[in-house]
């Protein structure tokens, strides 16, 4: 009889029955710190600058036309009901709202440029959370003055997809946000916090934790964008009357009103901090 040709079973790091199930978790999330710190270190990204904010704010001239189309739809009523009010209302705060988009786009630029100019190839790459609103204006900026940027996507049900502005072979995927959080700190040199939502302010109060309680011992530069925005939804004042936070807490970070405020306060922190980088080329 002609012998059977031997069956193999699968080895176990290309069974994908087992790779995904709950046995192999902590494998998944080593390999989302293995898989990034390998592409991070293979295309030179030793530091970034950081930018987190609301993933819902828009374009101004996407905000405006959508605000102009439904006031030109609903012109010739001459009440509204309480539901088409409301909309007319989210129209008008997403207006309000993309100045932020814009400065961030702004900021960014300004920052790429300065880091191309200035340091050594590959520093203080501008790095975001790879979906649209403020993730996708920081990308945008970095690509408008030609420089490279980090996407760190995470996988949701809703509002998260990689927007069209990373450096392609700088886009990540994670599931887990813990990991994704690391990434965000473990690189960065400079954060940035622009308006948003939840998400937003998991990242900073973390952060702020982390450099409150000098878990983080490198020397970071912390901005807050937009005062009329952070000083209505945090007193950050009352923290310290009520004795929850000491006053040398609020020396953490800055809040900020303009591009170029953002940007001299920044530079001026990377530079003190880091400057055994610089090319020493002047300042224009």
């Amino acid at each position: 009889m002609p012998k059977k040709t031997p069956s193999f079973p699968v080895k176990s790091y290309n069974n994908l029955l087992f790779l995904n199930s709950p046995d192999a978790r902590v494998l998944r999330i080593m390999s989302e710190f293995l898989e990034p710190y390998q592409r991070l270190r293979r295309e030179g990204i030793r530091d970034t600058i950081v930018f987190f904010g609301s993933a819902r704010l828009k374009p101004m001239k996407e905000a405006r036309t959508n605000l102009r189309q439904f006031e030109k739809k609903h012109a010739a009523k001459k009440s509204l009901p309480k539901k088409t009010r409301q909309e007319l209302d989210a129209l008008r705060a997403d207006v309000y709202m993309a100045k932020y988009y814009e400065d961030a786009v702004e900021l960014s630029k300004k920052l790429t440029l300065w880091s191309k100019r200035r340091f050594l190839q590959n520093r203080f790459v501008v790095c975001s959370g790879g979906g649209p609103g403020i993730m996708e204006a920081a990308n945008k900026g970095a690509a408008i003055a030609k420089g490279r940027s980090v996407g760190l996507n995470i996988s949701l049900p809703f509002e998260q997809a990689p927007n069209p502005y990373i450096s392609p072979e700088l886009s990540f995927e994670f599931h887990y946000f813990f990991m994704r959080k690391f990434w965000f700190v473990y690189l960065a040199k400079a954060l940035v916090m622009f308006p948003g939502g939840f998400g937003t302010f998991d990242e900073l109060m973390e952060v702020l934790t982390l450099l409150q309680t000098g878990k983080i011992k490198k020397k970071m530069t912390v901005v807050l964008y937009g005062g009329d925005y952070w000083k209505q939804v945090i007193d950050f004042d009352a923290l310290v009357r009520l004795r929850v936070i000491s006053p040398d807490d609020l020396k953490l970070f800055k809040i900020v009103d303009t591009p170029q405020e953002a940007y001299d306060y920044l530079t001026k922190g990377l530079m003190r901090n880091y400057p055994h980088e610089t090319k020493g080329e002047p300042e224009p």
